[in-house]
């Protein structure tokens, strides 16, 4: 996967104080898991930059970096996102970046790279779990994970972080769009004005909030993957935080 840091728009005082007043409104904060209540990417990003190297017989780091992006886009409609579409892909592309002439000890080390993925600690990023401890304390909102991926995959590593018991409600979809979104929504028995999605991928979490009729809060991570840029935006229904602590001042 090639990577690369994203900056989100922050929004206008005013913005900010309309959708405070919004808050009242606000009945669940659906929360996105990799990138948001832990560190994914920076796994994904180490791993491809062993994967270059492996490689390097054959092509160049951008290369092979940019050839297997082409590899990943091509495979998303079949393979869809996660660890082991990752690993399909890495394999693939190594095939066809070195012509057929990549060797079995190569591609055994690109299986132990790709396993690595699916043992994450899943540590949650500061003040992850001091603010949902607070929110879940406090009783006031229905909290829910939405999360797009493999399956077995999202659940382990939410297993692994120890914040299911602040959930009432884990959602694993194999892409976030409105349609996913709004049947979400209807799971929880919510309006989508009542909601609040909470995330780090404009593209993956916010838009798709927003065109159901929720609200959000865009948390940049540092680093987003190719396949998650876009173009900044602003909305009337959004704001920007720079850490997920901030997310309390607002509720």
């Amino acid at each position: 996967m090639s990577k690369e840091p994203h900056t989100a728009c922050t929004a206008s005082p005013t913005t900010e104080r309309g959708f405070h007043k919004k808050f009242n409104g606000i009945k669940a904060i659906v929360f996105d898991a990799d990138d948001t209540l832990w560190d994914c990417q920076t796994a994904f990003d180490a791993v491809e930059h062993e994967y270059c190297r492996l490689l390097a017989p054959f092509a160049t780091p951008e290369n092979v970096s940019s050839s297997l992006f082409e590899t990943e886009e091509a495979n998303m409609s079949l393979l869809g996102y996660g660890c082991k579409a990752f690993v399909l892909s890495l394999v693939e592309n190594a095939v066809r970046i070195s012509g057929g002439r990549v060797g079995g000890h190569a591609i055994g080390e690109i299986l132990r790279l790709g396993k690595q993925l699916l043992d994450l600690p899943a540590r949650p990023l500061p003040g992850v779990e001091q603010t949902l401890a607070k929110l879940y304390e406090e009783g006031r909102y229905r909290l829910a994970v939405f999360t797009k991926g493999e399956l077995l995959d999202q659940q382990n590593k939410l297993r692994r972080s120890r914040l299911t018991k602040y959930f009432q409600h884990v959602e694993i979809v194999s892409d976030k769009t409105e349609r996913a979104f709004l049947n979400l929504c209807r799971q929880l028995r919510l309006s989508p004005a009542s909601v609040l999605m909470v995330g780090n991928s404009l593209k993956s979490d916010i838009a798709p909030a927003l065109s159901a009729g929720a609200h959000a809060v865009h948390i940049p991570f540092h680093a987003t993957w190719k396949l998650e840029q876009t173009a900044d935006f602003e909305h009337t229904r959004m704001i920007k935080i720079e850490n997920f602590a901030e997310l309390l001042d607002y509720l």
